[in-house]
């Protein structure tokens, strides 16, 4: 393992996304938010599609977790969907490719094992990270190789909707450590520092903060509902 994956052990990668419909869309902006996230103690960066991830190499020499979110009409996967956007980022050169490792159909109907299995076959040094929804699916991708797991979707699937992972003292996040061997990364509604600590002392390799730091409308908000109930 590269010596700046095993640097990222117990320490916080900053998501530094702004979706088109987002104030803060803008590759330079994205740029700018890794060097401060830098500056602030962030030991890695993941981040959103070609334009934003060659912008923030600009600026930072940390490690980068790459993913292309493409909506597909036929498809509820859209991190890292298909081949296209894999050949796409490994064409830059990223430490880290995540793709959505959910139990869904995919747009080009491959199971994810035949996904899993063609990204080897053309890049077998690629490290590459699972974004999934529920344990199952979290010890699935384990057994298949993947070198990280993530709890990145927890609740964002039919079949994760009435989960929470901060919920129990991260109850999820524990069963997925207890049942993998691969790195877990934590990641969702992880929205405060004490959050942020507890996953590191549950085990988990790093921890992956993005809205809490670099969303302010969410972050506002938060601070203006607060208020509203003084009303």
């Amino acid at each position: 393992m590269d010596k700046r994956i095993l640097d990222m052990k117990g320490k916080l990668i900053v998501s530094c996304q702004a979706l088109e419909t987002e104030p803060l869309h803008s590759s330079f902006i994205m740029g700018r938010m890794a060097r401060a996230a830098k500056e602030g103690g962030a030991c890695g960066i993941r981040a959103n599609s070609v334009e934003d991830i060659q912008e923030i190499k600009k600026n930072v020499d940390l490690p980068l977790i790459g993913i292309i979110k493409r909506t597909y009409d036929c498809s509820e996967v859209f991190i890292t969907p298909t081949m296209k956007e894999v050949d796409q980022l490994s064409a830059i050169k990223l430490d880290i490719i995540a793709i959505d490792a959910t139990d869904r159909k995919r747009p080009d109907n491959m199971s994810l094992k035949e996904f899993y299995e063609k990204i080897r076959e053309k890049y077998p040094e690629q490290l590459l990270l699972a974004d999934c929804s529920t344990v199952q699916e979290a010890i699935y991708a384990d057994k298949l190789g993947f070198d990280f797991i993530s709890s990145t979707l927890v609740g964002y699937t039919a079949e994760s909707e009435n989960d929470k992972i901060e919920e129990n003292d991260f109850e999820i996040l524990k069963s997925i450590i207890k049942n993998v061997k691969g790195r877990v990364i934590a990641e969702g509604n992880i929205d405060t520092p004490e959050k942020a600590k507890r996953v590191v002392e549950l085990g988990c390799y790093s921890v992956v903060v993005g809205g809490a730091i670099t969303r302010p409308q969410l972050i506002t908000e938060k601070y203006a509902a607060a208020i509203r109930t003084l009303g």
